[in-house]
């Protein structure tokens, strides 16, 4: 049987086909699960009877499960969800006043091997699939009562931003698949403007971002040349800073109104000093990057030796880059309490 969770329209349609039914029911039931968010086939009121036993005989309709969840004393939420394979990653979802983010996984650990990052001290066990993605969303607005036939009138379940665990781009097709069903305008209609994917820069892999799903691009770079690079980040050595920014360029041929953020991870004594902020503001004009910057504070984990930057280099680091006409804000960290925090993901106790 296979999960109805994550299929595209496309092969929703040819798989009505073969069961002998008409493709405009696929509209019908995209709705059912994308619109009103049912966790079964005998909700689908408008079709017959007949059609949700071939549904269910067929797909699955499910959810992961929650092994664990924790809320932080700033309201940060996280959850470790376990898939039908007893793998397990971890969401969190981030509110605010009007609006929240989601923030979903997109592998079982990571590749990329970030020196920063508990994540990546986590061997990478398999990609998630486009319904196993998706689904951390739909999770969230089950919690937070998001859907139509809730009573809740506050939504706060607005935006997503692919930043959990793993690469996203070593696992573009399922990801793309996934931010497409987000953003489809007769499903979950999510806007362009609210998904947000960071990548560390798989290089060939940032257009397709671009040309096949529009949303904002945020590029993992948290060093200005490539030697402090490559000391935290091994994937340097594959895609250079260079390659990344040209890259960058290619994107916002496509997506012309967008800045690309460039997240960038305050270590003490590493890379917080003014000359590397300098370096930065002669990279971004050098390749005529629309670009803004998001000064992240380290958030500890135990085990790592890094340690975060004092608040007086963060905010001279800040000032340097607006003073050459770039944004530049500081990140205030989220979930520190309960490990949710940039960086911080991992799936403990995972199989």
């Amino acid at each position: 049987m296979q999960e109805i969770i994550g299929l595209s329209k496309e092969e929703l349609i040819s798989a009505l086909c073969e069961m002998g039914e008409k493709s405009f029911r696929a509209k019908q039931i995209w709705q059912w699960l994308y619109v009103q968010g049912v966790k079964t086939f005998d909700e689908m009121t408008n079709l017959s009877k007949d059609l949700r036993a071939k549904l269910s005989e067929r797909f699955i309709l499910s959810r992961p499960k929650i092994v664990t969840e924790q809320v932080s004393s700033d309201k940060t939420h996280k959850w470790l969800l376990e898939f039908a394979d007893g793998q397990r990653i971890e969401t969190v979802f981030i509110p605010e006043d009007d609006r929240g983010a989601v923030c979903v996984s997109t592998q079982v650990g990571c590749a990329v091997g970030c020196k920063f990052c508990h994540t990546g001290s986590q061997k990478i066990t398999r990609n998630l699939t486009a319904g196993e993605i998706i689904s951390q969303f739909m999770l969230v607005k089950d919690v937070y009562g998001e859907w139509p036939s809730s009573s809740q009138e506050n939504r706060q379940v607005s935006n997503i931003v692919v930043m959990g665990m793993g690469e996203p781009l070593h696992n573009v097709d399922n990801v793309i698949k996934a931010l497409n069903i987000a953003t489809d305008q007769d499903g979950l209609a999510v806007s362009k403007r609210r998904v947000t994917l960071s990548t560390s820069g798989i290089v060939p892999n940032i257009p397709r971002i671009a040309q096949e799903t529009g949303v904002k691009l945020a590029i993992s770079l948290h060093a200005p040349n490539n030697t402090k690079r490559s000391q935290i980040m091994p994937i340097n050595q594959v895609h250079p800073i260079e390659d990344i920014l040209q890259a960058c360029q290619e994107y916002q041929k496509v997506v012309t109104s967008r800045y690309i953020t460039f997240e960038y991870l305050m270590l003490d004594g590493f890379n917080d000093t003014l000359q590397d902020a300098q370096e930065l503001v002669a990279l971004m004009k050098k390749y005529k990057i629309g670009a803004k910057f998001n000064l992240i504070p380290f958030n500890p984990w135990p085990g790592c030796g890094f340690k975060p930057s004092s608040n007086n280099h963060v905010y001279a680091f800040s000032r340097e880059l607006e003073k050459a006409g770039f944004a530049a804000p500081v990140r205030t960290a989220r979930g520190q309490d309960i490990l949710a925090a940039c960086g911080q993901l991992k799936s403990k106790g995972s199989i």
